[in-house]
């Protein structure tokens, strides 16, 4: 008769000792997350419920409870166009920029050896140009005077339009700069995407297609669904995320028709002084994006799970 409680028992410590070095190992990075990401969340949590002034230098907090976000929801006006046009322009630049970018990658895929890296480095360009070269060059291009366009516009002997300060073309252009900018980033996952596909399975497909448009539509874009479902909420998190655009090219104007959440928080914390309205502001917009991640994680896993029960 054999007894196997001494082995079970080693196992059963071997166990122990596994979950605890991977506690240990993990400890140091819980411990940063904690304090450059939740403590942030908890303060601004905190300062909510204050009314902070200035006096001498000093920060005197006087506890108002819940009235900056009654005053936020009652009262406040700029950030409710700031949010308006951020959810027009998430939806918009989105859009295009999901169409676009499956393009270019679907062209990078069918070029050649010498196309393909030629092509890969055209579209990755703006990308990798610094926010603030951005800013700078599409005001050059994009100016009333001395713009570029303008200048074309003039030697065609057609009139000029003041891209950034006509309100109603004004988010338009500054959507139209996003789209340049951030399309690279959808191209890369795209692209990612499509070269992970199973050829094997690809090739077996094409026999019941008769053309291009089919095969886009009834075996490569079925397959690339969970990664367009996972670009598109990056887009859109990162498109709530919209600063650097508005500050260096409108500053929110002219009125508020570029004015943006991000970009009315700035504006409250930093040049009116309104600390604990701009804290209301933001614990808002931190709620507003972790339930649309929450939302999107449920429908990722719902089709994850309805796939598994097919097969």
């Amino acid at each position: 008769m054999t007894v196997n409680t001494p082995k079970k028992s080693q196992s059963g410590d071997t166990a122990r000792r596994n979950k605890r070095w991977v506690f240990l190992s993990l400890a140091p990075v819980i411990i940063v997350f904690l304090a450059l990401s939740a403590f942030p969340v908890l303060n601004l949590l905190g300062l909510s419920l204050f009314k902070v002034t200035w006096q001498d230098g000093s920060a005197i907090y006087d506890f108002v409870g819940m009235e900056n976000y009654k005053y936020l929801f009652t009262e406040e006006e700029i950030y409710w166009a700031g949010v308006r046009n951020t959810l027009i322009f998430a939806v918009s630049v989105v859009t295009v920029q999901m169409f676009l970018g499956f393009t270019m990658a679907l062209a990078v895929m069918r070029a050649g050896s010498f196309g393909r890296p030629i092509l890969t480095g055209i579209f990755l360009l703006p990308i990798v140009i610094p926010p603030i070269v951005i800013g700078t060059m599409w005001r050059l291009i994009m100016g009333r005077e001395f713009g570029l366009i303008n200048g074309l516009l003039s030697m065609a002997g057609l009139p000029t339009v003041d891209w950034l300060g006509n309100p109603d073309i004004a988010l338009g252009s500054i959507m139209l700069v996003d789209i340049w900018h951030w399309t690279p980033f959808v191209f890369l996952l795209m692209l990612a995407g499509l070269e992970s596909l199973d050829t094997e399975v690809l090739e077996a497909a094409r026999l019941d297609v008769t053309n291009f448009w089919q095969e886009m539509r009834h075996i490569v874009v079925p397959m690339m669904l969970p990664t367009i479902v996972i670009t598109v909420v990056f887009r859109i998190i990162l498109s709530f995320k919209v600063f650097d655009e508005v500050y260096l090219l409108t500053s929110g104007g002219p009125g508020t028709s570029t004015e943006v959440v991000n970009f009315s928080i700035y504006r409250v914390f930093f040049s009116q002084d309104r600390v604990g309205d701009g804290s209301a502001m933001s614990v808002v917009t931190l709620f507003a994006v972790a339930l649309m991640i929450i939302v999107a994680n449920g429908l990722i896993r719902r089709r994850s799970g309805n796939k598994e029960g097919k097969e």
